[in-house]
């Protein structure tokens, strides 16, 4: 067997499962998760009409690279959300999804003959780590800034780190917090990369699912708008998942610096990383159209609107930037225990929600001490219903008046 398998950490649903064995929930209640990221929003009709009306394309192997019309579509609707023009054919590559497609980039990215690091948040979404140590690499958590929302203090990854790094993991919007990365740093990270050489991957899947007037900044975007228009060493990935409510379809893209795609799409030629004929008509289609992306925004603002002043009565949690999760803060009644939080609120009021620390590695502190980022939060998908997610939030409510 792969050795390297044996480096793997146990991912975090396996470990809320561990943690929940065992608990009996209250049957006053019926069962609500806020636990995984698995939007449930209505998938939107146009996409389901393409997805049937191309079932005669199954007798067709596909091609990895992508059918021309759906690259196209891809680089028309980066033209129309970002500004800026690209070249379908070279700069575009479908993928399915992109968990998968962001596990497979570090493969055909990194080198482990030499000295590999791999930067990524920290918190994290827990594909950059396993794709990094299936890889080879060695993995450096950056450390995260409560006090900005949990974005990353680039200051301080000391210069050692970075002489050794072939690839940084960026979230843009960040899971679980939320944060929305600015120029300046979308700046420091091109000087870095230049300097180094390492490649940039930027996972920006929840960057249709906002709050602000302004549309969250994109690492495309930042590399046009700084003069870098050949993307160099840069790769975005976004996916359909959470802007069209398809997590079942399995369907994204990955953009940028043509020569690194180019690499990809060989590595993923004998991966076997095309994409069905069948879901690349549906893709087309959601990338299209951007009403069914608008009125999924609204539902969400509409949501957090009303479910997060609710929680603020007796958490501190706050608007995230983008994304559908709140990161909130244990109170002091449960000894700034997620994991029992989670546990009790289980138990007395049959809600589910991710303990902080299961999507976080603990690190050296500013003092020296070992500490986990993540402790002490737990993370809410209100992915739900708003109704749902509502009474969800009253029960959480109730749960911390009764410990007060």
């Amino acid at each position: 067997m792969n050795p390297l398998l044996g480096r793997l950490q146990p991912y975090p649903f396996e470990r809320l499962r561990q943690l929940h064995a065992g608990i009996t929930p209250s049957p006053d209640h019926r069962p609500i998760s806020l636990g995984i990221g698995e939007p449930r929003h209505a998938t939107p009709d146009l996409i389901k009409q393409a997805l049937t009306g191309a079932l005669a394309s199954l007798a067709v192997y596909p091609s990895t690279g992508g059918e021309p019309g759906l690259k196209q579509s891809m680089a028309n609707w980066v033209e129309r959300r970002y500004g800026l023009s690209m070249d379908a054919q070279h700069q575009i590559l479908p993928v399915n999804g992109s968990r998968e497609a962001l596990f497979a980039l570090a493969q055909t990215v990194i080198d482990a003959s030499r000295p590999a690091t791999v930067v990524t948040p920290n918190p994290f979404y827990q594909i950059y780590e396993g794709a990094a140590m299936l890889a080879g690499a060695q993995l450096y958590y950056a450390p995260s800034e409560p006090a900005r929302n949990f974005g990353i203090d680039w200051a301080r990854i000391p210069e050692s780190v970075w002489s050794s790094t072939q690839l940084l993991f960026v979230c843009t919007p960040g899971n679980p917090a939320g944060a929305v990365m600015g120029l300046d740093e979308w700046r420091l990270l091109f000087d870095l990369s230049d300097r180094f050489g390492f490649v940039i991957a930027s996972d920006e899947c929840y960057s249709e699912i906002y709050f602000r007037d302004e549309a969250p900044l994109g690492g495309l975007q930042a590399a046009w708008q700084l003069g870098r228009k050949d993307f160099r060493n840069l790769v975005m990935l976004t996916s359909l998942s959470k802007r069209s409510n398809v997590p079942g379809l399995r369907s994204g893209f990955a953009a940028g610096d043509a020569d690194i795609l180019k690499k990809f799409l060989l590595y993923r030629t004998y991966h076997g990383g095309a994409m069905s004929p069948v879901v690349q008509a549906a893709s087309r289609a959601a990338w299209d159209d951007e009403a069914h992306v608008q009125l999924n925004r609204q539902l969400y603002r509409d949501k957090f609107a009303r479910v997060t002043p609710l929680l603020q009565t007796v958490m501190d949690v706050k608007l995230p930037d983008a994304g559908f999760y709140l990161w909130a803060q244990v109170p002091d009644a449960f000894g700034g225990s997620d994991t029992e939080f989670s546990r009790q609120l289980l138990a007395q009021y049959n809600v589910v929600v991710l303990p902080g620390s299961y999507l976080a590695r603990e690190v050296p502190g500013p003092d020296g001490h070992p500490f986990n980022p993540g402790a002490g939060r737990v993370r809410m998908a209100l992915v739900a219903e708003t109704a749902e997610c509502l009474q969800a939030a009253e029960r959480i409510v109730q749960f911390i008046q009764s410990k007060q």
